[in-house]
C-alpha cells in the first residue's frame, strides 16, 4: 500500500511539473517578449478616420500615403516595444488585400487596400526593434450591407444581441457559418504575415457563452488558431467589452484585452489574470482616436507604472496626424516621456 501511495504522489509531482513546465514554455514563446516590452502604442488607422467620405479611390490613396518609415522613427524615439494597427472596422475598408475576403463577399472593386500596410509597417518596424500587432473586429464590417449578408452576419438582429453572455436557444445561435468564413479571412492574413505580425486583439466578443465556449469549432480555440496559422507564437486577446476589473474570457488567449475608459481607476494585482498576461488598453485622449491628450506626461507615466511595476502591460492608443499614420507632437512627447520614465527609451 505504501509502495502504491508513493506511487501516486510521485505521478502526481510529475503531472504538477509537467504542466507548470507547459505553462511556463507557453509564457517565454509567447508572452514574455510583451511582458518585457511593458508597453506599446495603439492607432485607429481606418478609412472613416482618415477619409471624409471613404471611397476606395481615396483609400488607396490615404493607404499608400502612410508613412511607415516616419511612424517607425516615432516610435523609436519613445521606446514602444510594439504598435497596434487596426486593419479595419466597420465601414468594410481594410489596410491590406485579402483574397478570402473578396471571394467571400464578391464585392469589386475591393475594398482591401492594394497595398500590403502591415507587411510594409512590420518590415519598418523591425530593423529598429519594435513589433507589429493587428486589431480586428469578431464580427463582420456593420456598416457595408453588402459584406453583412455574404459573411452571414446578423448585427443587431440576432436574439441574443439584446443582452450580454447569455446563452440563447435556436439552431444558429452560434452564428457557425459566419465564424467559419471570418476564421478563413483571419487565417489568410496571418499566413501572408507569418512571423511579421506578433499578435492579435479582436473586438466585440460580447457573447462568449452564445458564440465561442463549446467543445467543437467553432470555438474560442478554433478562433485562436486561425489567428496564429500564419505564426504559432503570436499572442491573441478577445475583447469583452470595458470591464474593471479587468477580466481574461479562455484559457485560449494569451493577453488580457483590458480595454479601459479611466486608466487612473484600474487596479492590477500581478502580472495575470488567471493564465492571462495582465494588459490594459486605454486612450491618450478624450476617447479612441481623439485629440487633444486628457492627461499630463506625469499622469501618463503613474498610470503606467502601476501597472508595470507588478508585471503588467499597458498600450496607449493615439490618433494618427492625417493620412501619413505619424503621431501627433503633442502626444509623441507623452510617449517620450514615458519611455524616458520606463527606461525603455535608447
Amino acid at each position: 500500500m505504501k509502495a502504491a501511495h508513493a506511487m501516486i504522489i510521485g505521478l502526481c509531482v510529475m503531472l504538477c511539473a509537467t504542466t507548470l513546465h507547459a505553462q511556463e514554455k507557453k509564457d517565454d514563446t509567447r508572452t514574455g517578449w510583451f511582458q518585457k516590452a511593458k508597453w506599446g502604442v495603439f492607432m485607429h488607422y481606418m478609412a472613416d478616420t482618415v477619409c471624409k467620405a471613404p471611397t476606395v479611390e481615396s483609400w488607396n490613396q490615404a493607404v499608400g500615403s502612410f508613412d511607415v518609415e516616419g511612424l517607425a522613427d516615432q516610435l523609436a524615439s519613445a521606446g514602444a516595444g510594439y504598435f497596434v494597427l487596426t486593419l479595419g472596422q466597420n465601414s468594410g475598408f481594410f489596410c491590406a488585400p485579402n483574397a478570402t475576403y473578396d471571394s467571400l463577399v464578391g464585392i469589386t472593386p475591393s475594398k482591401c487596400a492594394k497595398r500590403d500596410l502591415p507587411g510594409d509597417l512590420s518590415a519598418a518596424l523591425k530593423k529598429r526593434g519594435i513589433r507589429l500587432m493587428v486589431y480586428l473586429p469578431a464580427g463582420a464590417p456593420d456598416r457595408d450591407k453588402e459584406a453583412m449578408e455574404k459573411l452571414e452576419w446578423q448585427n443587431g438582429k440576432h436574439p441574443f444581441w439584446s443582452y450580454r453572455n447569455g446563452t440563447p436557444k435556436g439552431e444558429d445561435s452560434r452564428l457557425v457559418s459566419f465564424q467559419n468564413k471570418w476564421e478563413s479571412v483571419i487565417a489568410d492574413w496571418s499566413k501572408r504575415w507569418g512571423k511579421n505580425v506578433c499578435g492579435w486583439w479582436f473586438d466585440g466578443c460580447y457573447f462568449p457563452d452564445a458564440m465561442y465556449r463549446h467543445p467543437d469549432a467553432p470555438n474560442f480555440e478554433s478562433f485562436a488558431a486561425a489567428a496564429r496559422a500564419g505564426n504559432g507564437d503570436s499572442i491573441v486577446a478577445f475583447n469583452p467589452g470595458v470591464e474593471n476589473p479587468v477580466i481574461t474570457l479562455t484559457p485560449a488567449e494569451d493577453y488580457t484585452a483590458g480595454e479601459i475608459n479611466e486608466p487612473g481607476k484600474v487596479v492590477c494585482e500581478g502580472s495575470r489574470v488567471g493564465t492571462a498576461q495582465f494588459q490594459m488598453l486605454s486612450y491618450l485622449g478624450p476617447n479612441w482616436c481623439a485629440k487633444p491628450p486628457r492627461f499630463t506626461a506625469e499622469q501618463v507615466v503613474q498610470y503606467t507604472r502601476n501597472i508595470t511595476d507588478k508585471g503588467g502591460v499597458v498600450t496607449w492608443d493615439v490618433p494618427p496626424d492625417g493620412v501619413t499614420g505619424r503621431i501627433l507632437p503633442e502626444f509623441l512627447e507623452q510617449l517620450q516621456a514615458l519611455g524616458k520614465a520606463l527606461g525603455t527609451a535608447k
